[in-house]
Parts: structure tokens; sequence; C-alpha cells
């Protein structure tokens, strides 16, 4: 009967072993703590295309535009959605920036002031929604969700144009940011009207 009985010592002692080797690979290649390169060893980048290097290069350059308008309209209707999202937006821009630098692109916003962009369409944007968003608070409002409801639909198009876990990561996260915004503003100007 002793023999029939399932020894749970037998099991942990050979089948334990055996199942760790199987998943330890898995679980480097998927970044688990403990397993992987440790300190000071590099990890090769795969060099971004022509088209993921395009769209980075426009949603650092378009998440900049959200925070330039949104400060210019916190220093004009002192609206705290304005302060809060400006600030979200200064953490989606340098998200973008650190996938920059991760795979070696040139950055074109690099100290360029509020309002000045390498992309001409941006330019003419900003100008477009500065002259909106100065005329009411309420215009203002209005100007964040049609930002809000422009970046969903770029991040959406840069989502597709990538196979890179980290950059679609990042696009993500700053999609559900923007869904986020674009709640918090047609909730205000609900409250408003």
């Amino acid at each position: 009967m002793k023999n029939q009985l399932f020894d749970r010592r037998q099991f942990a002692g050979t089948l334990a072993p055996m199942l760790f080797a199987v998943a330890a690979p898995a679980m480097a290649q998927n970044g688990y703590r403990g397993n992987g390169p440790g300190p000071g060893t590099s990890v090769a980048v795969v060099p971004v295309t022509a088209e993921e290097t395009k769209w980075l290069v426009y949603m650092r350059e378009e998440e900049k535009l959200a925070r330039d308008v949104y400060e210019q309209f916190l220093a004009r209707w002192s609206l705290s959605i304005f302060r809060n999202i400006s600030l979200s937006e200064e953490q989606h821009y340098t998200a973008i920036g650190t996938l920059l630098t991760r795979y070696n692109v040139a950055d074109p916003a690099l100290n360029k002031p509020a309002g000045v962009y390498t992309n001409a369409k941006l330019t003419a944007l900003y100008t477009q929604l500065m002259a909106k968003g100065l005329q009411s608070s309420k215009d203002a409002l209005e100007v964040g969700v049609l930002i809000e409801k422009t970046d969903i639909a770029d991040l959406e198009s840069a989502l597709e144009s990538t196979a890179k876990l980290d950059i679609k990561r990042v696009y993500t996260n700053l999609m559900n940011g923007s869904y986020n915004h674009l709640e918090a503003f047609e909730t205000t100007l609900e409250i408003t009207v």
C-alpha cells in the first residue's frame, strides 16, 4: 500500500527540475527577473524601419503640440484640467523621447520653444488651435476634445506601423491616456455648457 501512494518528495525530486528546464528559456524571453542579460550587458536593438521612424518623429511633435497648447490655455483660463492634462502630455512626450533615444532617431523637438515644430502641418495646426482656444474657455475645452480625438486616430495608425513590442506598449499607453483626456474634456464641457 505504501508503494502505491503518491510520494510528493519523489515527484519534486524528479519532475520539478524537468519542468524548470523547460520553463526557464520561456521565462528568460519574457523578461522575468533573474533571467536574461545581467548588469552591464547590452542587448542588441533591432533598428526601426522608415515607417516606424516617421511615426515616432510625428508622435513626438504631436505630444509636444498637445502639451504646448494646454500650457497656454492654463495660463489664459486657469482651469485645472489644463494643468493636469498638460502634465500628462509631458509624460507622453517623454515616453516618445525615450523611444527616440533607444532607437537612435533624431529628436525633432529638441530645444524647440512652444509652437515651433519641424512638421509644417503641426505648426499650422498649433496656430489654428490657439486662435480658437484663446477666444473662450469653452472653445479651449473644444480644442482639447479635437486634440485628443486626433491623437487617438494618429496613435491607431502608428500602432499599425510597428511590430516592436516596446513601441506598441508606449503607443497603447498613450492612447489609453488620450481616451481618459477626451472623457475629461467632454465631461467638463457638459458641466460648463
